[in-house]
């Protein structure tokens, strides 16, 4: 079954709560709260929705954020995500098409502590190249 209009509006309202009771979601949707169950359990089961977690709020998120675009030695990606994976304040790593061959994003408490982890990533061995960008504000975050 193809994924519709009423459910890209149920994913919508539980991407902004995804503690809403299903009563809340059954009357804004203006459906029977049997039919949103049968609907959040139906995009679950097609893996439309991986499942529910918890957002950070503002006191708990680090001060700090930066993307790192890396340009890495052929052959060394398994070792340089190996690295990047014992660094506690890498949050994501994608491989890109391009002048790059890795995104990472990574967030810290303090702007030296960012330093730092931004050294150990343009030291790992088979790191040719690094670009970094400090975030400064978020003006869009549908991720959450």
């Amino acid at each position: 079954m193809q994924t519709d209009e009423i459910d890209m509006k149920l994913i919508s309202l539980l991407s902004e709560n995804a503690r809403l009771p299903v009563a809340d979601l059954s009357r804004r949707l203006g459906i029977a709260r049997t039919t949103v169950q049968a609907r959040i359990d139906r995009l679950q089961d097609r893996g439309a929705i991986a499942g529910f977690t918890l957002r950070k709020g503002a006191s708990l998120r680090p001060a700090v954020r930066a993307t790192a675009l890396l340009s890495i030695e052929p052959r060394a990606a398994a070792a340089v995500i190996a690295r990047l994976k014992t660094l506690p304040q890498v949050e994501t790593v994608h491989t890109t098409s391009g002048r790059f061959d890795l995104i990472v994003i990574l967030s810290a408490q303090t702007t030296e502590e960012l330093d730092e982890r931004l050294d150990d990533i343009r030291d790992a061995q088979g790191v040719k190249t690094s670009e970094s960008l400090i975030h400064l504000s978020t003006k869009i975050d549908r991720a959450g």
